[in-house]
């Protein structure tokens, strides 16, 4: 495969970081980005250019840095949708505000960056989309609704975009990592909820739980990254098999959506009468 040009999100620490890494090291070019520049300068000693992005920025000003990425090398092939983080809290303590901060980073600033760059893999016909989604994208876990949602509705949008473009020559894949020692769980990426109301046990355990499992999670990034760029590369682990648009990473994550799908096929099969049941008599 000829040289692949990159564009990353959310590059100043955990996969992001370690894409560029990755990504320098199979000989191909990346521009990594985040909000604050400062932090990813330090990836230009490795061979990548850096930008400063903020996918919650307006589709304007996403259009004009996506601009000044493609006039790096003048193309990109790969878009990472990596950068997120996760909010923590219940339904009753959640404001409006904190699920539509988890929102408009987690789906409506990945989906604004994705539609600015189409134009070009469209003139193209050609490119690759990677988003970086989660086990959340398959599971609500209690506390988690709203990265959950998020992740929900980032798996439904991208699903219709890969069936918009597939015969664009347009390449879309959904990663989605388990339990992984990122920074995800960091302070800086977990925000629980501001509310002062007095709090459940259970919400305190589980914040606390949160905040134990930083750094110990039983994911190597590295991995995942490696693998990721395989897939889209279709080499390595991904070399003569059919490349997936879904793909379940982490051993607690194959559990966990293999659980999923086994008791929806029983309940599918146990209700069949009634599922199948609902069409005119005519």
């Amino acid at each position: 495969m000829p040289q692949l040009i990159w564009l990353v999100t959310g590059c100043s620490s955990g996969f992001g970081e370690q894409f560029v890494q990755s990504i320098i090291n199979r000989g191909d070019k990346v521009i990594a980005t985040a909000r604050n520049l400062s932090k990813i300068l330090h990836l230009q000693q490795t061979g990548a250019a850096t930008l400063q992005l903020d996918i919650t920025d307006a589709g304007q000003s996403l259009s004009s840095t996506i601009n000044k990425a493609i006039a790096i090398y003048g193309r990109i092939d790969v878009l990472v949708n990596n950068a997120g983080f996760i909010t923590i809290g219940s339904w009753a303590d959640l404001s409006h505000e904190d699920w539509l901060a988890q929102f408009n980073t987690n789906l409506f600033g990945t989906i604004k960056l994705t539609r600015a760059l189409l134009p070009h893999f469209t003139q193209r016909r050609s490119g690759t989309l990677a988003f970086i989604s989660s086990l959340s994208g398959w599971i609500g876990h209690g506390y988690c609704g709203a990265y959950a949602a998020s992740k929900f509705a980032l798996e439904g949008a991208v699903e219709a975009l890969r069936n918009e473009t597939a015969n664009l020559g347009i390449k879309t894949l959904i990663m989605e990592p388990g339990r992984f020692r990122t920074l995800l769980l960091s302070s800086n990426n977990l925000k629980a909820s501001r509310s002062t109301e007095s709090r459940p046990a259970e919400y305190e355990e589980k914040l606390e739980g949160l905040g134990k499992e930083d750094q110990r999670q039983p994911g190597d990034p590295k991995k995942f990254v490696e693998i990721t760029i395989d897939v889209v590369r279709e080499e390595g682990f991904a070399k003569g098999r059919e490349v997936p648009f879904r793909l379940p990473l982490g051993i607690d994550c194959y559990d966990d959506v293999k659980s999923k799908c086994e008791e929806t096929l029983r309940l599918l099969e146990e209700w069949k009468d009634v599922t199948t049941s609902t069409d005119f008599d005519d």
